[in-house]
């Protein structure tokens, strides 16, 4: 198990039951696969330094996570398809 820092910057359009259950996904998606979720951080909405999917602010989570490495790829092609997100960036800690 690595530590990993999963940012996902949602769409901003989303009401808060949306956002919680696109949250609630990528965590279930952690933990379904035997992941450990150490801390979520809410930063809010912020302005995006350019333009994506035709949007300007974005709701941007930090998730702390341990978690298989065979299991990060996956995570990246759950991320990629998953429709609220229109970023995210899964990086890997060094202690």
């Amino acid at each position: 198990m690595r530590k990993y820092e999963v940012v996902i910057i949602l769409h901003p359009e989303l009401d808060e039951n949306a956002l919680n259950e696109a949250l609630e996904k990528v965590k279930g998606w952690i933990t379904a696969a035997g992941g450990n979720i150490s801390k979520v951080d809410a930063w809010g909405k912020r302005r995006l330094a350019y333009i994506i999917r035709k949007q300007r602010e974005g709701v941007y989570y930090l998730i702390n996570a341990e978690l298989s490495p065979a299991f990060a790829s996956e995570l990246d092609s759950n991320l990629r398809f998953h429709e609220p997100v229109i970023r995210y960036m899964i990086t890997a800690v060094e202690e």
